[in-house]
């Protein structure tokens, strides 16, 4: 339904004042920029805090060395984890850095970081003169010489019943319900849930569980809790045995991935 009221009442488009524009914007803690989408594309870091972005297929929770890059066209949602300064990027199609269609994470640089920041200090309307118009050719040759990380954030399943385990999870991440245990409450086997989350995320049970455990470390490190206590409360017996984990799934360690480039 969704796609034939877009081919009938199509979104008006309303290009930026400039190929590429900037903006920065505080955001408290659990505020969130509801589901949208624009018609060019979007990168969008922290400068403090963290940012959750979440698009229909997967989701992400970025500290300040991380930022996602949305294309033109996708729906999103935002959500700020602590006291949070926003940076997003705009960036008109014709001139987007990348070809990637799909949702994608890219590192921050501090030269990406103070070029957005420069673009972003001078309002929606800068001088062809301007800092801010200097800035945006570097800042699309840094942009598009920066390769996309293999990070897929947390993937999402469309089956409703893995759906709804998947809330299960992200309600309670220390959850140790196996599948088995809910295949016996959908009338399904576990075998058959397997090979369902497999087909449709591309991970095992195992490696799903870790991707979100993950994302949910990231945001209770970023609001000051410990390593060892989100350790504990992840459902790990020991902070090592955690810090393993999360440098398997991000190639860094809790701390290291968390800090700023």
């Amino acid at each position: 339904m969704k796609e034939f009221l877009l081919k009938r009442y199509p979104l008006a488009r309303t290009p930026l004042a400039h190929e590429v524009s900037a903006s920065v914007i505080n955001y408290r803690h659990g505020e969130r920029v509801s589901w949208h989408q624009h018609r060019h594309g979007q990168l969008v870091f922290a400068i403090q805090g963290v940012i959750r972005v979440l698009t229909p297929t997967r989701t992400w929770t970025l500290p300040q060395s991380r930022a996602a890059w949305l294309p033109p066209d996708v729906d999103h949602e935002l959500h700020a984890v602590g006291e949070t300064v926003l940076c997003s990027v705009y960036i008109e199609s014709h001139v987007c850095p990348w070809p990637w269609r799909d949702a994608a994470v890219i590192a921050v640089s501090a030269l990406m970081r103070e070029l957005a920041l420069t673009i972003g200090a001078a309002g929606e309307k800068y001088g062809g003169d301007s800092r801010a118009a200097l800035a945006v050719p570097l800042l699309l040759k840094v942009l598009a010489e920066t390769p996309g990380l293999p990070e897929p954030g947390v993937p999402l399943p469309r089956d409703e019943r893995l759906l709804k385990i998947c809330e299960h999870m992200m309600n309670d991440p220390a959850s140790e319900l196996t599948l088995d245990f809910w295949g016996e409450q959908f009338g399904a086997s576990g075998r058959t849930l397997a090979r369902r989350l497999h087909a449709e995320t591309g991970l095992t049970f195992v490696a799903w569980r870790q991707q979100m455990r993950v994302a949910e470390a990231i945001t209770r490190l970023a609001l000051g809790q410990s390593v060892a206590h989100v350790a504990r409360n992840l459902g790990y017996r020991s902070a090592s045995a955690f810090i393993v984990m999360f440098r398997q799934v991000t190639g860094e360690a809790p701390q290291r991935y968390l800090a700023s480039q």
